[in-house]
Parts: C-alpha cells; sequence; structure tokens
C-alpha cells in the first residue's frame, strides 16, 4: 500500500475543485484532503472557465496548475465527445511526460489522452461521476430547449464510443455499484471498483425532535432538478397543507413563480452556504426525488448528515448503501403519504445511531484513501 509520505501523483480535474458549490467538484476537493492526509504530494491539474484561481488548493497540493479550457467552436471536434475535446492540453500533456508519477483523471472529461502513446505504461487510473451516456440521454428528456437537447443527445452518443474505449484501456472506479456493473456488463471494463463518494460531511449532526417544514435542495439551474421541484410543487404539496421550501441555485422565472402560487410554499434562491445548511437542518423531511440513474445523489448524502427525515426515490438510491436511512416512495400518492405519516413525527436518538453506523461504515475518508492509493499503486 502506498502510504509513504515521498508518494507523488498526478491528479487531473475536469475543473477547479473549489469552491465545493456543486457535485462534480465535492469528490474531487475532498479527495485532496485525504490524500494530503495520508502524507501524499499532488500535482494538481485543473481547467479553468469561470472559476478563477483558488489559493486553498495550495494547502493541499505541491504544486497547482491551470488550463484554459476550449469553449465554443475552439473545442469542437466531430469524433470526440465536447466535454473531453475541450479539455485537451498539449501543455498539460508536457507536463505530464516529464515524470513517471501516477494519474488518477477526475471525470471522463478528462480523457484527452487516452490512446496517447507517450503514455502506453504510465499508470493511469480514471474516477468516474457518472455514466455519462446516461446522464446526458437523461438530462436531454428534462431539457426545453430545442437546440440544448440536441447537443445534450449528440453528446450522449459520442461519449457512448469514449465510454467504450477507455473502459479497455484504463482500470476506472465509480460512485456507486450500479455504474460499476454498467461498465463491468455493459461495456466490458478490464478493471472496475466501486469506490464511494469524498465527501465533506465529518460526523452526523442530524437533531432529534421535529422540524417546521419540508424542504427540496439542489442546483436548480440543472433542468432534472427543476423538474423534480416542478413536480414536488404541482403534483405532491399542492395537494396538501405542509409547508414546502424549494432552495438552490439558478432557479428559473418558472420556477419562481409556481413556488409561489400556494401560501404554503415558497423558494428560496441562491441561498449562501450557511442559510442551506440551517435549511436542511431545521426542516422536518428533506424530500428529494430524482429522475436520473447515474452515480450518488451527494444532496442526498448532505441530508443525512445534517437533517431529520429523508424521503426519496429508488431512482436516487440504487447503487447506494443508503437505502436503510431513507422513506422510499415513487408516485405522488406514495410521497403524499409518507409526508402525512412523517411531518408529526419526531426524528429519534436511535435513527441518528442507525445512521452513524452506516455512513462511517462506508463513507470513512481515511478508510477510502487507503483504498484509492492500492489502486494507484
Amino acid at each position: 500500500m502506498l502510504v509513504s509520505s515521498s508518494k507523488t501523483i498526478h491528479i487531473v480535474s475536469h475543473d477547479v475543485p473549489y469552491p465545493i458549490d456543486y457535485g462534480g467538484v465535492v469528490d474531487i476537493f475532498c479527495t485532496l484532503q485525504a490524500l494530503k492526509a495520508k502524507g501524499i504530494s499532488i500535482i494538481l491539474h485543473c481547467f479553468e472557465y469561470g472559476r478563477g484561481e483558488q489559493p486553498i488548493l495550495n494547502e493541499y497540493c505541491q504544486e497547482v496548475h491551470y488550463y484554459k479550457r476550449m469553449e465554443g467552436h475552439k473545442g469542437f471536434c466531430f469524433h470526440l465527445p465536447y466535454i473531453v475535446a475541450s479539455r485537451s492540453c498539449s501543455d498539460l500533456l508536457e507536463r505530464l511526460k516529464q515524470d513517471d508519477y501516477p494519474i488518477l483523471l477526475q471525470g471522463i472529461h478528462s480523457s484527452f489522452l487516452l490512446n496517447h502513446p507517450a503514455f502506453e505504461n504510465r499508470k493511469i487510473l480514471l474516477r468516474l461521476f457518472n455514466v455519462e451516456t446516461t446522464y446526458y440521454r437523461e438530462l436531454a428528456k428534462y431539457e426545453r430547449s430545442v437546440l440544448k437537447r440536441a447537443y445534450l443527445l449528440n453528446e450522449s452518443r459520442l461519449l457512448a464510443g469514449q465510454e467504450k474505449k477507455v473502459a479497455k484501456a484504463w482500470p476506472v472506479l465509480t460512485l456507486s455499484e450500479r455504474d460499476s456493473q454498467y461498465y463491468r456488463e455493459k461495456l466490458q471494463a478490464r478493471q472496475v471498483h466501486y469506490l464511494p463518494v469524498f465527501h465533506p460531511y465529518k460526523e452526523v449532526r442530524s437533531l432529534e425532535g421535529v422540524g417546521s417544514f419540508c424542504l427540496y435542495h439542489g442546483n436548480l439551474g440543472v433542468a432534472e432538478n427543476e423538474k423534480a421541484a416542478i413536480w414536488l410543487l404541482q403534483e405532491v404539496f399542492s395537494k396538501l397543507k405542509i409547508p414546502f421550501v424549494v432552495a438552490g441555485k439558478n432557479p428559473s422565472q418558472r420556477l419562481q413563480r409556481i413556488a409561489h402560487q400556494h401560501t404554503h410554499t415558497c423558494l428560496v434562491a441562491n441561498p449562501e452556504e450557511r442559510e442551506m445548511k440551517d435549511l436542511i437542518t431545521l426542516a422536518q423531511i428533506n424530500i428529494l426525488p430524482s429522475f436520473n440513474k447515474t452515480g450518488i445523489k451527494l444532496k442526498v448524502l448532505n441530508a443525512l448528515y445534517n437533517g431529520r427525515h429523508c424521503i426519496t426515490n429508488s431512482t436516487a438510491l440504487e447503487g447506494s448503501p443508503l437505502a436503510p436511512l431513507c422513506h422510499i416512495g415513487e408516485s405522488e400518492q406514495d410521497l403524499r403519504q409518507l409526508l402525512q405519516e412523517l411531518y408529526h413525527r419526531p426524528f429519534t436518538e436511535e435513527e441518528i445511531s442507525l445512521r452513524k453506523k452506516i455512513l462511517e461504515t462506508h463513507f470513512n475518508a481515511a478508510v477510502n484513501a487507503d483504498q484509492l492509493l492500492t489502486y494507484l499503486s
């Protein structure tokens, strides 16, 4: 096992992994923290396209290098997904060729060096966020813009080819057992392992007792999340007189209008981190259904570490160990029944204890960092 303080690795990130304000960077930043705690020296390479350079990354990395992503037509390629082609970078390739340290690629987005002859004998590990083919196809279902939908479907098609290639080229790590199964059975991956997500929640902080409202939270600028919020507002809470709050980044005018059609529902737009944490903690129920079957839902993990009762559906939990900690409903009728049952039910110490047991077993950062290092050896 690689635990020597002299061990050095390269990590290539698809984005600047701070602040940790969306799911795609949470695992990356928390991986840096976990590896630093193991005495690993990290050379971080990240693509910058709006988030800026972040000095905090220097606290965890020996070196941090930033590269401009080629956006728009400059990043377009007929045979590569846009998320990959726009991150092709000769400067990064030259830096990686200067030594023989292992390389951890974060996201298929960073798989531009696939089949490059300089890396044929290099130790390379690919950390997957999702089965991106499925993810983009699912996003297209909920996209209202015809042009955006066409882009998402074409990207899904190109990603299918890229995923087949990387599955045969490199060992891959997934965030869920479901995604591991997909790569193993559908793509005949050479090596695939499930490694639980690295996350910022250090301990279960759920409060006993009863809260005063229900909460859906997420990045509301994502079409899938907007659809979930609108579905809850129109099909579930319009028929219940239980207070309901929707909170998150970049809500559309349409969502804001729908959220304020009833006196018992409202929307909190772009809450600060402290405000969002308070909402999750004070809610009686975090209700977080998902329509997308890939990856792991970090907002569910957030709710389990910091909130009281959590209601979701099987799609959000498939491939994860979190089902015993959640109340599961599929239809609007199921959810309404669960809401009525749980809204006045105190959250108990026994439920908190079960959360601690399961979460500490599966999401122990130190243990999972050791496992990651064995894959990089």
